[in-house]
């Protein structure tokens, strides 16, 4: 069990799974730039969030912007929305009469990708969720925003086995202070930090090393 001041931020798996020397140098070294992709991104997650934090409709109960946290993976953040529905063998909430299944709902721009970087986010804020609630999630939605569409995700038992390593692969990073050596790939065109990431500098130096390089020389 982690202490909550070893907590790292839930969003960084998806960066982490991505690119781990985009993860390191955006959550260990605290570079951060933004493009298109990102804007687009982050303006979706405030329309995600907006209104009021919880709201009933009928037996269904949308809360937005949800603080979530588990101790096992050393980890906190935000879900977009969870719905709670009305049935007959859920959990039970404070304040409120019957029990409900509880379901994650992560907004994304563009389309369903081909790797797992979503399923691996929306799989963490499920197993934040049992472990705060006491229950069992078995699936989620993955909402993008290009189709207007969800995606049912099975939140099963291998997702969490791999989402687990890769948190635990995250703390030892952070741990250790390190950030990876550069390997270039198709997905550095996409990337917000690859005028920070310096591909050129072919992993011989980090971003930090070279900015204190560059203004020694001034």
């Amino acid at each position: 069990m982690y202490h909550e001041d070893d907590f790292l931020q839930l969003s960084g798996i998806q960066h982490f799974a991505f690119c781990r020397r985009q993860w390191a140098l955006a959550y260990i070294e605290l570079q951060w730039t933004e493009n298109l992709r990102t804007v687009e991104g982050r303006l979706l997650h405030e329309r995600a969030h907006d209104g009021s934090i919880a709201e009933k409709r009928g037996d269904l109960i949308v809360s937005r912007a949800m603080p979530v946290h588990s101790r096992e993976l050393g980890i906190s953040g935000e879900c977009d929305v969870v719905e709670f529905h009305r049935t007959a063998d859920g959990v039970s909430l404070a304040g409120r009469e019957g029990l409900y299944s509880v379901v994650p709902v992560e907004y994304k721009k563009g389309k369903p990708k081909e790797n797992e970087i979503d399923i691996l986010q929306l799989t963490a804020q499920a197993m934040c969720l049992e472990e705060m609630l006491c229950c069992s999630v078995p699936v989620g939605y993955l909402y993008y925003g290009e189709t207007r569409h969800r995606v049912e995700i099975v939140i099963s038992d291998e997702l969490k086995d791999e989402t687990r390593a890769m948190f635990q692969e995250m703390h030892q990073y952070y741990d250790r202070n390190y950030t990876p050596k550069v390997k270039r790939s198709k997905s550095c065109n996409a990337c917000s930090l690859k005028d920070l990431c310096l591909p050129s500098l072919n992993g011989k130096k980090s971003v930090s090393e070279y900015i204190e390089h560059a203004v020694e020389e001034l």
